[in-house]
């Protein structure tokens, strides 16, 4: 209702109903099309977090010397290793604007005003430049074999 307000207030009455569906289902679609991305990503780096502890770091993890089933194998330090360095690979391979974005948001958990401003580009370039990294990233990652 604040969007119809503020940007079509000067419009006739009879436009407020299809602008308001509009608006609605813009907004639905938007905040589907983000949470759709972002779980897409908390899913692939799920397989370092651990069931009990929502404010971890998958990095932390991976750099830790135990888990729960005790000390880690050597295997398995460095299967986790060879995981981490093809995913530094491609994000590096990522375009610098991409890459950028990817970190920004990802990464560092910045919104996308934020990245956008620290940027200097449009939200919707930071929305895209993270979409098609993600893609890119997942496609290069399953390609690899790395199932996270």
């Amino acid at each position: 209702m604040l969007k119809l307000a503020e940007k079509y207030g000067d419009r006739p009455d009879n436009e407020f109903p299809m602008l308001f569906q509009r608006i609605l289902q813009n907004t639905i679609r938007d905040y589907y099309r983000r949470s759709k991305v972002r779980s897409m990503w908390t899913t692939l780096l799920s397989a370092f977090t651990p069931d009990d502890d929502e404010d971890h770091d998958p990095l932390e993890t991976l750099a830790s010397d135990e888990d729960d089933s005790g000390p880690r194998t050597p295997e398995s330090v460095l299967l986790q290793t060879q995981t981490l360095n093809l995913i530094e690979e491609e994000v590096k391979k990522l375009p610098a604007r991409q890459r950028e974005a990817f970190l920004m948001r990802y990464w560092e958990d910045m919104d996308v005003a934020e990245t956008a401003a620290a940027m200097g580009c449009s939200e919707g370039s930071v929305k895209t430049h993270c979409s098609r990294a993600t893609h890119t990233l997942a496609t290069a990652l399953s390609a690899k074999g790395i199932k996270l």
